[in-house]
């Protein structure tokens, strides 16, 4: 019950609410309590020949039904509202802890798993929370005050009542148990199913391509049929213990009515005292049965709230070291220093060793190598996406785990070759990095962009919206706006992770007019698949299985016998020229 305790932690902000809600969990006790106090002198003072005081009784009666409802609805509400507010802090805050995480936390985990665990896992605890709880807190009240009362008009027959629940606890405790792994298991399927569909929708078109509806629409349907098959076995354990707690009672009302006979041809026991306790022992049964299934209930939660708190105790945040200062503004150098770098989970393989070299301030340094030398592994240090496991990354002599993230990342503006847009305006697209700037500053880095004219001839303007990561544009158009979004953030080092790569020739040529716009006055990485794009660099890093193998300028490279430079760029001529020769074919 650890999960629930904690989970029932995140209510104390709504102490107030909470504890009107019991206060209203009262009312609605004393109200059904007072309906079946009423039962007696209804049949021995007003089912009579001779009735008496029918007046009062109808007004006692009134009230406590009115007193009854009146508590349910205040408790009903109130539960439902502290239950939805601690949902909300609790999705919030799994939300952002997850945002908060590493680059390879996500590189281990697909969107559509980390999305069930926001939604589906939330709301099977919002159910527990909104519900479950409401009826754990006011069917309990209830029954201690229906109990108390069948006491106070007959022990006897109360202890025959009372000695029936032990046979219910054990059945009880085990289907609980299997309620929650069942849900555990639920949960997990759910998950898969949200990672299959997702996968799908965000791959349509090449679904589409190869013809494979078929084949995805089966495997949804695969994943559907073992989450109803876990959905069933749950129901099953859920609705075995209403049968079993009827029949039980059963008993025991059978055995109550037994020995209520023989007492009352003793006249030991009134007909109105026996029809009062007899609608107080039923009156019990409802509360009862809820119980029963708010056991169920607290098990689907259990199960939910642990997969969210596993998620939760999962720290892979790069953190902010006790007592980061800002990092001022670049003013002379970026420099790497005895670099290594080797991910968590396999700590002996390093994907970087030994990388050492400088950048001034203004420079537009070149990384060039084989698939897997390390580029984009590099890079990512500069923004802290990782932390480096050897050596120290500096700007201006500091190291930048020195920093807060906040001050580092404000000075670095990135642009990829899958860049993200948002289902957003293209205004607030470009605006992403700056969502203060005005409308002005919009267009004047979407003019720098060369994005513009092509904005201006789409219905809306800036104020038309792009679609799920911005497919109602073309790549050259998305790559644009990313290239906007990143002038208008105005930061000093700019890094572009093979922005042309993907694109078209006359895509490329739009495009590269508007990074020589970016990377004016910016200190610039470039990592680029075509090696005529860094010609013109200030220092080319050549990268061989993660180490630097060669450094020095295009003209200082390219004549360096078995150099790696050359070899990328021999290499490159070659697939040029007969790319050429295809096409004159």
């Amino acid at each position: 019950m650890n999960e629930f305790r904690r989970l029932l932690g995140y209510a104390r902000p709504f102490r107030g609410r909470l504890a009107l809600a019991v206060l209203a969990m009262l009312v609605y006790a004393a109200g059904a309590l007072g309906i079946v106090t009423l039962v007696q002198p209804i049949f021995d003072g007003v089912l009579t020949p001779t009735p008496t005081g029918v007046g009062w009784v109808a007004m006692l009666l009134l009230g406590a039904f009115a007193l009854k409802g009146l508590g349910a609805y205040a408790s009903s509400y109130l539960m439902t509202d502290v239950g939805q507010r601690v949902v909300m802090d609790l999705r919030n805050r799994l939300y952002r802890h997850i945002l908060n995480q590493s680059a390879a936390f996500f590189s281990s985990r697909t969107s559509g798993q980390l999305v069930s665990r926001i939604t589906n896992d939330v709301s099977q605890v919002q159910r527990a929370a909104s519900e479950t709880l409401a009826d754990l807190i006011r069917e309990s009240v209830t029954v201690v005050g229906f109990a108390a009362y069948l006491f106070v008009l007959d022990a006897d027959l109360a202890i025959i009542c009372v000695a029936t629940v032990p046979l219910v606890v054990y059945p009880l405790v085990r289907l609980g148990q299997r309620v929650r792994s069942t849900t555990r298991r639920g949960q997990e399927e759910q998950e898969h199913i949200t990672h299959v569909a997702s996968e799908g929708l965000t791959g349509h078109r090449i679904v589409k391509a190869f013809g494979a509806e078929s084949r995805e629409a089966d495997r949804f349907a695969a994943a559907g049929l073992s989450l109803f098959r876990t959905n069933m076995r749950i129901t099953a354990a859920m609705s075995a213990l209403p049968p079993l707690m009827e029949f039980i009672g059963g008993v025991a009302a059978a055995s109550a009515l037994w020995y209520a006979s023989i007492k009352i041809g003793r006249g030991e026991l009134t007909a109105g005292e026996f029809g009062a306790f007899l609608f107080a022992a039923f009156s019990l049964y409802a509360p009862i049965k809820k119980l029963s299934r708010v056991n169920a209930g607290i098990q689907q939660a259990i199960a939910a709230a642990q997969r969210i708190f596993e998620m939760l105790d999962t720290h892979s945040e790069v953190k902010e070291r006790p007592g980061a200062q800002p990092l001022a503004p670049l003013q002379s150098t970026v420099e790497f220093r005895d670099v290594g770098f080797a991910y968590d989970d396999t700590p002996d393989r390093h994907i970087l060793r030994h990388v050492s070299f400088t950048v001034r301030a203004g420079q537009i340094v070149a990384l060039v190598g084989l698939s897997g030398a390390g580029k984009t592994t590099l890079v990512n240090l500069i923004p802290r996406f990782y932390d480096v496991t050897e050596g120290a990354l500096l700007i201006d002599g500091v190291d930048v785990r020195e920093t807060t993230l906040a001050s580092l990342r404000g000075q670095i503006a990135l642009v990829t070759q899958e860049n993200v847009l948002f289902d957003d305006t293209i205004g607030s697209n470009i605006a992403y990095g700056a969502p203060g700037a005005s409308r002005t500053l919009i267009e004047d880095a979407a003019r720098a962009a060369h994005a513009h004219d092509f904005i201006m001839g789409i219905d809306g303007g800036y104020d038309a919206r792009i679609g799920e990561r911005g497919q109602r544009l073309s790549g050259g158009q998305r790559q644009r706006l990313a290239i906007a979004r990143a002038i208008l953030t105005n930061a000093p080092i700019l890094v572009l992770d093979e922005a042309t790569s993907a694109l078209d020739s006359e895509s490329e040529q739009a495009v590269q007019a508007a990074l020589v716009n970016l990377m004016r006055d910016r200190t610039t990485f470039v990592i680029a698949h075509r090696l005529s794009t860094v010609r013109h660099a200030d220092l080319i890093v050549a990268l061989e299985d993660g180490q630097v193998a060669e450094l020095g300028t295009h003209d200082s490279l390219i004549d360096r016998p078995g150099g790696v430079y050359a070899r990328l760029h021999a290499l490159q001529m070659l697939d040029e020229r007969e790319r050429q020769y295809e096409d004159t074919l």
